[in-house]
């Protein structure tokens, strides 16, 4: 009987690794490809963000090619201190994270996440929010929330309102490139808001604040708060 062949090891699609100043110019160049002529990232921004929380900064990065594939901008928030219908600049200090509040805080808030266009549909994005999840839970934080821009809104504006657009792409009538993704990593809608990113012509400024609940630390009150408008639709029980 000849011999097996050996085992080969499959090539893990990104190394999630914490963000390092050496890769801010990466993440420019990233940036600029993504949001050309509109990137809300500086140099000056990064920085801060690693030096108020180190931990929450991740990058992507091709192991065949050692280059920077994506990224995870991060901050801890009271959400006490804020509403549903504050948009990104308020959650984030205008993107620079001096209001992260880790003495107090228990939520983690998902700034910003990007993927290299040339890498999309090959599991970055989803180790990203693997990551992401992992740090909420060895953080012990109650839960992640985040701002998703509407960004296939202006396609259906003439159509119907952003609380049904989201309803619908709750529902898996319609896709929302950014909002289906999230939904499919477990997050769930928990209001729509109005002037999230007042100049994104993509979703006209909307965006649908979503949470993911880190169930090792969740009390049953941390779930009521829930619209049931913006619940998954239910399966029909076959008779």
């Amino acid at each position: 009987m000849s011999p097996m062949p050996p085992h080969k090891k499959k090539t893990p699609p990104v190394l999630i690794r914490p963000t390092q100043h050496g890769d801010i110019p990466a993440l420019i160049a990233l940036g600029n490809r993504i949001y050309p002529g509109d990137d809300p990232w500086l140099v000056e921004h990064y920085a801060s963000h690693i030096k108020h929380f180190p931990q929450g900064q991740l990058v992507a990065i091709d192991p065949q090619t050692d280059r920077v594939v994506g990224c995870a901008s991060t901050l801890i928030i009271n959400w006490d201190d804020y509403e549903f219908d504050h948009n990104w600049n308020e959650f984030t200090d205008n993107g620079y994270f001096t209001n992260h509040d880790p003495e107090h805080g228990k939520t983690m808030y998902a700034a910003d996440v990007m993927v290299d266009p040339d890498m999309q549909g090959r599991g970055v994005g989803k180790a990203i929010y693997k990551a992401r999840f992992q740090l909420c839970r060895d953080l012990n934080l109650l839960r992640i929330r985040a701002g998703a821009r509407l960004r296939g809104y202006s396609q259906y504006v003439d159509q119907m309102d952003a609380v049904d657009y989201v309803i619908k792409v709750i529902h898996k009538d319609i896709g929302d490139p950014t909002l289906s993704f999230q939904l499919k990593r477990g997050f769930r809608v928990i209001a729509v808001c109005e002037n999230y990113l007042r100049h994104d012509p993509a979703s006209l400024g909307w965006a649908a604040v979503i949470e993911w609940i880190n169930h090792h630390v969740a009390l049953r009150r941390d779930f009521r708060k829930r619209d049931p408008k913006y619940s998954p639709r239910k399966k029909l029980k076959p008779e």
